[in-house]
């Protein structure tokens, strides 16, 4: 059994040094994390070292895959003992990944890095936002989460966005040595950050006394998905509002291309693109307050400015597209957030990363369907088909928070009834 930390008497949400120093330890974690200058030429190491397109693609599906084998084992694993530990040590395999790929470039040095890539993704997937839910939770600051967790996520873009123009002049000093080995000082900087987190919870099996502790606390979290129904329309919701749009972020470049500017004007573009979802990830905290319906109408309006946008094929379309990507990942973070305010036993990771794998295989579909459609059609049509899904989802959150307001609705009458019919017989 997972013991939860008992909350920190008389400490407000917002305010106060244990909150501010868990929101700057995150907010530095997430910049580190994806301050990687590797992003925007590993692509160009693997085809420079002489993989072909087969080859390369071979690699994002290992490197898929293992995210997908790992995500619920390390999920359970993070109920079982310290978060943080996980998410100090995961940088470390990232660097040891990054290290090998400059090292000794060669396809199985490759599967090998992207495998403990894959790796540390599962183990901070579920870990991180466990360890942060549960710690403003203890310090009467749960109803922060989304909007601290949107801040840490717009942290994450920044961090990219800034990495994108810092690798060219660092590739024109030293290449691809240079490169990669300033990312791995960024993933040890992100390593050490994760020591800094605060965790106050006591698992019961953190110990590792218990050799069943983990499959204990997997068995915990799926039993609570089955028995409570809110729990499972929550994990659903965050792989259908999160896997399409964070798919389709790979094909941006080619459907920038498409509109017809130059290949040199392609980076600002997509910097328009991040820019919108950095905002979304800023509006996280105001974004709280939509109601189901609400929710379903903020899906629906950044489906129709996807399609919109991507189907005229100009640049001012990608205007709009960055417009619904900072819908996607308001509604992104407002989809965790669900999740956690309806977690109540002790699986929190475990579901967490439940969700996660669920993300995961859909966005290995869409990567599937998307090879179809773009071989078939325009980048801007195939964008376009993908608005349905979130179209489709938004439907059915306006028809259950309808259904929702219904009964709402008819048990208020009820109760009103039975007041009138209360005071009538009295005498």
């Amino acid at each position: 059994m997972t013991l939860s930390p008992a909350r920190v008497p008389g400490t407000g949400p917002g305010s106060g040094p244990a909150v501010r120093r868990l929101t700057t330890t995150l907010y530095g974690y997430a910049f580190l994390d994806d301050f990687v200058l590797l992003y925007p030429v590993y692509a160009l190491l693997f085809s420079d070292t002489g993989l072909t397109v087969w080859q390369i693609s071979s690699l994002f599906c290992l490197w898929a895959l293992t995210g997908v084998l790992l995500e619920i084992p390390s999920g359970a694993w993070a109920d079982a003992v310290s978060r943080r530990l996980l998410l100090w040590f995961g940088p470390l395999l990232t660097a040891a990944g990054f290290a090998l790929w400059v090292l000794a470039p060669s396809y199985w040095a490759f599967a090998l890095g992207f495998v403990l890539w894959g790796a540390k993704g599962a183990l901070g997937s579920g870990a991180l936002e466990a360890l942060v839910y549960e710690e403003l939770d203890r310090l009467g600051a749960a109803d922060r989460y989304a909007t601290v967790m949107g801040r840490a996520r717009a942290a994450g873009l920044v961090a990219v966005m800034a990495a994108m123009p810092g690798t060219g002049p660092v590739f024109a000093f030293g290449g691809y040595p240079a490169v990669g080995f300033a990312s791995v000082l960024a993933c040890l900087l992100a390593a050490a950050t994760a020591a800094r987190f605060p965790e106050h919870r006591k698992p019961a099996d953190a110990a590792m006394g218990r050799r069943d502790g983990w499959t204990r606390t997997l068995r915990a979290g799926l039993a609570e998905a089955r028995g409570d129904r809110s729990v499972r329309g929550a994990l659903l919701l965050v792989p259908a509002v999160t896997a399409v749009w964070g798919a389709l972020d790979e094909y941006t470049p080619l459907l920038v291309r498409d509109t017809g500017v130059a290949e040199s004007a392609v980076p600002n573009w997509l910097l328009l693109i991040w820019a919108g979802a950095t905002v979304g990830g800023l509006l996280a905290g105001a974004g709280r307050r939509l109601g189901t319906g609400g929710f379903a109408g903020l899906l629906a309006v950044s489906a129709v400015a996807l399609a919109a946008g991507a189907w005229v094929r100009t640049p001012a379309g990608i205007g709009l597209v960055a417009l619904s990507f900072c819908g996607f990942q308001l509604a992104s973070v407002l989809a965790d957030a669900r999740l956690q305010d309806r977690i109540g036993g002790t699986g929190r990771a475990t579901l967490t990363s439940v969700a996660g794998v669920g993300t995961d295989l859909t966005t290995i579909a869409v990567y599937g369907t998307y090879g179809v459609i773009g071989s078939a059609t325009t980048h801007g049509a195939a964008f376009a088909l993908f608005a349905v899904p979130y179209l489709v989802t938004a439907a059915l959150l306006a028809a259950v928070g309808k259904a929702a307001a219904g009964k709402r609705a008819s048990g208020k009458g009820a109760a009103r009834a039975a007041r009138t019919s209360g005071s009538k017989a009295r005498p």
